[in-house]
């Protein structure tokens, strides 16, 4: 398995990538196309005539397609042969028609194509794959992993401070930038064109789009029942097993359910558990699997494997995740494998697509906000993550502070998504922001990453491409009624579960993050964060983050996350070498 990157500019490319530390596919021009060592989906070259512009193009990229019979049908006669890659599908379509031929597809893809004088970098519609590029040494750089794009040796890069205020805000970044300086991930739905020149430009070939519509609740039910079972079977690997990650929840649920009504070969469900003293979810998870008749496993994840396990999973991530379920996911990843599947399915997408509990905070600040101001909204979003933007005055460093007196708030990356524009009305527009931003660069990104390392593919249909198109041609009457989220959802597949799962209100899983930082991180927590590696990159107060280890600064012990956000940046900078 392997990265791939991609280089233009000055000099021989193909050094470039040797000195990339992987060795060259092929070396065109003043392009070099090559892969570098590290987990992931494996990097292949692909070759394509355009017969508009009578060029010869060359990429390389990670291309899964879940619609390639309809692409094929769209190329008609200019259709390549049958068993060439879905890398060189997709690079026939964009011969044939350019970026709409990109848009036609539909799958988790990032690639890069070298055409004429730009290298072109192209990423999924909904980011399911990652991509990033960097400019150095007069020349363009480019991977789909951070770690192989920092192996070019004429890579000047360091700390992005504004990108630390960011992950501790929303423990993910929710844009374009990335921890190191003017390093840079292209975003879902996008072509960016580096040429030569030091000039770049970016093109969106694919933004979600409120079209008004209305009618009765189970017209649009049925509709995207169609899409689900469409999304869900497109996804399902033909002639072998499947593995689906079952929390008990409206999500992994459906999934289980259309996976185990349209798949021929086993399905597999896999739920977690954090020990007996730990409230969970497996009698829910239990039940849906025995309603849909899979072979359903239980995974203990005890604190002790999370700490032994904690590090290497941060180094798996562009960025760190602040989630406390990374290393569990991991481990469910790797049991996945073990028992024989190459692909499982998640229930990631339910909540950014179709209105889940996220957005009651902002729905209640609506009803007395007497700002108009986009910006407003945009910090009453950025409030109601509750990470740790409200501890930056004590808990970063004055010399971190003052550097970053004159950027702009973090809440300035939601702004664009919450005003009238592509979507008119509020809930549309936290549904695009949530989609744009977390579902993009901490949900999707964590699952590429999580599930190749362990050597299997993730794959999330209610992340698919049609079904997001028609999430916002549905009323949000119906996808918030009254007091019920994700309604039109619970309604599309009420006859495939047991009611007890359909109108069970959402819980989430209750991780025990306090108890492993007194129990089995509390040494390694103390260790890296108050170690000397910590105080001399100078980020944080020391007595800010002594007390938080003591449980200081609080009426209940609620600091367990926060600590879980610093701890996990800790870890991540230390797997890249990122210096003071």
């Amino acid at each position: 398995m392997s990265r791939w990157c991609a280089v233009l500019g000055p000099g021989d490319p193909g050094e470039r990538i040797r000195a990339m530390s992987g060795e060259p596919v092929v070396t065109t021009g003043r392009y070099g196309l090559g892969t570098v060592a590290g987990p992931g989906a494996r990097a292949e070259l692909f070759r394509a005539a355009s017969a508009t512009r009578g060029v010869d193009l060359v990429a390389i990229g990670d291309v899964t397609l879940f619609n390639a019979d309809r692409l094929r049908a769209r190329l008609g006669a200019a259709a390549p042969a049958s068993e060439v890659s879905h890398g060189e599908l997709l690079l026939h379509c964009y011969a044939r028609f350019g970026l709409d031929g990109i848009a036609a597809a539909d799958g988790m893809f990032a690639l890069a194509i070298a055409d004429g004088g730009e290298l072109l970098l192209v990423r999924d519609h909904v980011g399911a794959r990652t991509l990033f590029h960097a400019r150095s040494g007069g020349g363009w750089g480019a991977a789909t992993s951070l770690r192989a794009l920092i192996r070019w040796p004429e890579l000047r890069t360091g700390l992005n401070l504004p990108a630390v205020q960011s992950f501790l805000s929303f423990a993910y970044l929710p844009g374009r930038e990335t921890l190191l300086r003017d390093v840079y991930e292209v975003l879902p739905g996008r072509c960016v064109r580096l040429r030569a020149d030091g000039s770049s430009v970016e093109e969106s070939y694919w933004e979600p789009e409120e079209i008004a519509a209305d009618g009765p609740a189970g017209g649009f039910a049925a509709g995207l029942r169609e899409l689900l079972e469409d999304a869900t079977a497109r996804r399902l690997p033909a002639g072998e097993p499947v593995g689906v990650l079952l929390s008990g929840g409206i999500d992994s649920s459906l999934v289980t359910a259309l996976a185990a009504e349209r798949h021929d070969h086993p399905v597999r469900t896999y739920s977690i558990s954090f020990g007996d003293s730990t409230p969970n979810e497996l009698a829910y998870s239990g039940l849906v699997a025995a309603h849909c008749h899979t072979r359903h496993r239980v995974l203990t994840v005890p604190g002790e494997a999370v700490a032994a396990r904690l590090a290497e999973t941060m180094g798996l991530l562009d960025c760190p995740v602040g989630d406390p379920l990374t290393v569990p996911n991991l481990m469910l990843a790797e049991a996945v494998a073990a028992d024989g599947a190459r692909v499982v399915l998640n229930g990631e997408g339910g909540d950014p697509v179709f209105g889940g509990p996220k957005n009651l905070p902002m729905l209640i600040f609506e009803l007395s906000r007497d700002d108009p101001d986009p910006r407003a909204r945009a910090q009453a979003y950025l409030d109601s993550y509750r990470k740790c933007h409200a501890d930056l005055p004590v808990l970063l460093s004055p010399e971190v502070r003052a550097a970053l007196a004159d950027t702009p708030s973090p809440a300035e990356h939601f702004t664009p998504y919450l005003w009238p524009g592509r979507m008119h009305g509020l809930l549309n527009q936290l549904l695009h922001a949530n989609l744009r931003t977390k579902g993009a660069h901490h949900i999707l990104g964590k699952v590429e990453r999580i599930t190749t390392a362990a050597g299997v593919q993730g794959r999330s249909p209610l992340f698919d491409r049609a079904v997001i198109d028609y999430s916002f041609r549905i009323p949000p009457r119906y996808k918030l009624s009254g007091a019920s989220e994700k309604w039109i959802l619970k309604q599309a597949v009420r006859d495939l579960l047991p009611a007890t799962i359909v109108d069970r209100p959402k819980s989430g899983m209750r991780v025990p993050v306090q108890q492993w930082l007194a129990g089995p991180l509390r040494d390694l927590g103390h260790d890296l964060l108050l170690g000397q590696a910590a105080r001399d990159r100078g980020l944080f107060r020391e007595d800010t983050i002594r007390g938080w280890l003591h449980g200081r600064g609080a009426l209940l012990p609620r600091q367990g996350g926060k600590l879980w956000l610093v701890l996990s940046l800790e870890l991540w900078l230390r797997s890249f070498e990122v210096g003071p």
